[in-house]
């Protein structure tokens, strides 16, 4: 019971820095990742909020990680519930500033790539499964017999094309998280000794199996 109590909690922190570290990028006004350049012109075109475009995109993306044979986890459903409503309640009770000076917008989105990171850390240590995007690049991977970097790449930009088109925000911000957001899931990962290769996740299709076998004793 304790260790359920504490994956839960692994869990939601981990939910809930993802999306603080997200708004930081957005306050940040430098310009946003790729997927949240296309959450945002998602949101825009929709007249949604930011965090509802990251919910029904997240849940698209299992559905089609289910299509394509990937097993999914409870902390990947949970991913798709919380991050976005964690994000529309940040942004709604005003939770991080927005600052006019360039230096503390960039800090505090240097800051929010770090929160990022060390958020994926809570989350994929709890072992209830990956997020749904890591799901999609694992799928393709497998599909497309391709190098795993070259995959991630082109769903990036594939992303950051759409989003772009569709009214997202794009800046020097984008270019820097593009490319410094790998380099800091390294070293927050370096920091707790953790290897992200060597986590064996527990899958909903597990304890439905479990759940099956009990029913028949």
């Amino acid at each position: 019971m304790i260790n359920i109590v504490l994956k839960i909690s692994r869990l939601l922190i981990g939910y809930f820095l993802y999306a603080l570290g997200i708004v930081m990028t957005i306050n940040a006004q430098q310009g946003l990742g790729p997927w949240g350049v296309f959450h945002q012109g998602l949101s825009s075109q929709l007249n949604i909020t930011f965090g509802i475009a990251v919910n029904l995109v997240g849940a698209v993306i299992v559905i089609l990680d289910f299509i394509l044979g990937e097993r999914i986890g409870w902390g990947t459903i949970g991913n798709v519930i919380f991050i976005g409503t964690f994000i529309d309640l940040i942004t709604i009770i005003n939770l991080v500033p927005i600052f006019e000076n360039t230096f503390l917008s960039f800090l505090m989105m240097f800051i929010g790539m770090f929160t990022i990171s060390l958020a994926a850390y809570f989350y994929l240590n709890a072992r209830l499964g990956a997020g749904p995007r890591d799901g999609l690049m694992i799928a393709l991977t497998k599909r497309a017999n391709k190098p795993v970097g070259l995959v991630r790449g082109l769903i990036e930009v594939t992303a950051l094309i759409i989003g772009y088109f569709l009214g997202g925000s794009v800046g020097w911000g984008t270019l820097i998280m593009s490319l410094g957001l790998g380099f800091f899931f390294q070293i927050t990962f370096k920091m707790f000794n953790f290897d992200v290769k060597k986590v064996e996740h527990k899958y909903i299709d597990q304890d439905f199996a479990l759940l099956i076998q009990k029913i028949k004793k």
